[in-house]
């Protein structure tokens, strides 16, 4: 049985253990922890997978921005996710995605985007993002930009290019 819950100030050192692992490197863990002390940090939205009372994985949805051109639309970056590696492939990071989304629901936001694996985030409805008029202000390959509209149709009239904020950029 897994349990999906947001994170407890008990559950940061496990968080950066298991970002580490994931992403074999340090690099997501510390965007964890630098993201925990911006405006954009929400503590309903870090969520962490709990299996026979160990934490396994962590999700973070934080708020960014699109540059429209004449403003700054708030919306959420889904980033980053992951799973202890030996936890993996048993459906728990599915199960974060869905409660996740979910969560962001519940607390009325609207949109969420995310760079990531082509292959695995179209199963919870995300598409690619360029479809809808957006970009990103890096280098990433079509096919892993993705953004997915909790509310239908929320990016209607709405293009531009992805702020993230100063943290995700470091390494």
């Amino acid at each position: 049985m897994v349990t999906i819950r947001p994170e407890r100030s008990s559950d940061y050192k496990k968080i950066f253990v298991i970002n580490k692992k994931a992403f074999k490197g340090e690099v997501e863990a510390r965007l964890v922890e630098n993201l925990r002390h911006t405006k954009g940090f929400i503590p309903k939205l870090s969520l962490v997978a709990v299996k026979d009372g160990k934490v396994v994985g962590h999700i973070l949805f934080s708020i960014i921005h699109i540059n429209t051109g004449s403003k700054f639309v708030p919306i959420l970056a889904l980033a980053p996710m992951a799973v202890i590696p030996e936890f993996q492939r048993r459906g728990i990071g599915s199960r974060m995605v869905r409660e996740g989304l979910r969560n962001c629901e519940e607390l009325g936001y609207k949109t969420v985007v995310l760079v990531g694996l082509p292959d695995y985030y179209p199963r919870f409805g995300f598409v690619k993002a360029s479809g809808k008029g957006l970009s990103l202000p890096f280098e990433a390959l079509d096919e892993a930009f993705m953004v997915y509209e909790i509310l239908p149709n929320a990016l209607q009239g709405i293009g531009g290019v992805i702020v993230y904020p100063p943290e995700f950029s470091e390494e």
